[in-house]
């Protein structure tokens, strides 16, 4: 009895806790790296899907083009029944019989007969019927359009990669922006905790020392002024943390916001790397020079296949026919040969070569001009993460140095030899210096990433 007992309550214990378990777990927030923030991101961003079916696209494109490597197969039936032959025509007998015939005739033929070969007769053809081929139509020479196409359905496929790389970098650009707010706002947030702390602490010696007669009323006003006004920016930063979640859960296709992110802002960053040159990744690793060069190799390929528009074209080919135009069935295979010639279209396909031209002109000095800029942005990018790098390096220095001056003004202040004006602003010096170094970290980060993309340089 007592066995059962026990297995009752062992059962209901476990279902108690499966229930627990059940309801509760899935609101427990999960924490979340920046590359995992990163894959998700690349996985659901419609940028990158888009970008994705593009490349599918390009793929059946190109297959569409080594089709035209073969023959041309094609079908055709007809039924027709017309209220009068096609074929119509008169014959006259009496113009067709030789005349040293004739007395021949009227020995032979009774009268009605020879009377009937005097009248011209009617006769009509192909008033209904059916017809039917098959034909297989090979190319021979088309101005070179068929080698020129599948060139150029491939030179597409590359650029939709390129567009798709792209795509990905400005994902993960964006990502990481998202991601270093969140971590910028939620390390002001553990400074507004420090401050409130503090403030707290000297509150409570003001108030002591108020009580004792040795400290003025006033100075517990500012300290109270100042717990208000930090308020007030706990207030402001929870708003836009929780702004920041939003967006970036979005962006990267997550379930919930409720999710944490895991970051460590203690690392000793990596000097970026020095010399001429050094760290700037080669220009033609680039995606953008790519895809520049891309649309050079696609505009000569396109004034290619224009000029064979305008070239002889030359097919052979094979054909089984059928018709019962003439009551009976008839059957025949046939082979031949087309040469099509343009001659009036040279005209107006002067003038669209001329164009194409035109255009391989425009995308070579597109090329030329952007990759100075590429290599101007290589430069930029480079003095950037320099610039942020030093950055971080004073922010923190002004933290330990924000430290000791908060530490100093309170030893004065407790000793009565400054003011309490002065603790404040020192404490105040101190929240900045905390804050500024948050950003400055953030901002490294930022610009890290796109020293990275815009260098090609695997940092």
């Amino acid at each position: 009895m007592n066995t059962r007992i026990i297995n009752k309550n062992f059962g209901k214990v476990i279902g108690v806790l499966l229930f627990y378990l059940f309801t509760f777990l899935p609101l427990i927030a999960q924490t979340y790296s920046l590359q995992q923030l990163k894959d998700s991101a690349l996985q659901n961003n419609i940028a990158t899907r888009s970008a994705r079916l593009d490349i599918e696209a390009s793929q059946q494109q190109r297959k569409e083009a080594f089709t035209k490597f073969f023959p041309n197969v094609s079908g055709t039936g007809l039924w027709f029944n017309a209220n009068k032959g096609m074929a119509q025509t008169t014959i006259n007998p009496s113009e067709i019989i030789p005349s040293s015939l004739m007395p021949a005739l009227a020995q032979s033929l009774p009268a009605e007969a020879l009377l009937a070969l005097a009248n011209p007769i009617d006769i009509s053809m192909m008033k209904n019927g059916t017809i039917g081929s098959l034909m297989a139509v090979q190319p021979v020479f088309v101005g070179g359009r068929i080698i020129y196409g599948n060139k150029l359905a491939k030179v597409g496929e590359e650029a939709s990669r390129l567009q798709l790389q792209l795509s990905e970098n400005e994902v993960e650009k964006t990502t990481e922006l998202y991601f270093w707010q969140i971590v910028s706002l939620q390390e002001k947030q553990k400074t507004i905790e420090t401050v409130k702390a503090l403030l707290n602490d000297i509150a409570k010696d003001v108030d002591v020392a108020v009580r004792a007669g040795v400290a003025m009323r006033n100075d517990l006003l500012q300290v109270q002024l100042r717990q208000n006004e930090i308020e007030s920016q706990e207030l402001e930063l929870n708003n836009a943390l929780s702004i920041v979640r939003l967006l970036l859960a979005q962006y990267c296709g997550l379930n919930s916001t409720e999710f944490d992110i895991s970051y460590q802002t203690n690392e000793t960053p990596l000097p970026v790397p020095q010399g001429k040159g050094a760290g700037l990744g080669s220009l033609f690793s680039l995606p953008e020079y790519n895809l520049l060069q891309k649309q050079v190799e696609a505009a000569n390929l396109q004034k290619k296949m224009t000029i064979g528009e305008n070239l002889p074209s030359v097919s052979i080919g094979a054909g089984y026919n059928y018709h019962n135009l003439l009551d009976r069935d008839h059957t025949f295979g046939m082979l031949f040969a087309t040469v099509s010639v343009p001659i009036s279209d040279w005209w107006g396909g002067s003038h669209a070569i001329k164009r194409r031209k035109i255009e391989q002109q425009k995308a070579e000095e597109q090329l030329a001009d952007n990759s100075k800029l590429l290599e101007i942005r290589m430069q930029k990018a480079r003095n950037d993460v320099e610039e942020a790098y030093q950055q971080l390096a004073i922010a923190r220095r002004s933290i330990e140095q924000a430290e000791e001056n908060l530490r100093l003004n309170r030893n004065f202040y407790q000793a009565g030899t400054s003011k309490m004006s002065d603790l404040l602003e020192a404490q105040m010096l101190y929240q900045k210096a905390c804050d500024k170094h948050t950003d400055a970290y953030a901002n490294y980060q930022n610009r890290l990433l796109e020293y990275r993309h815009a260098t090609g340089f695997k940092y």
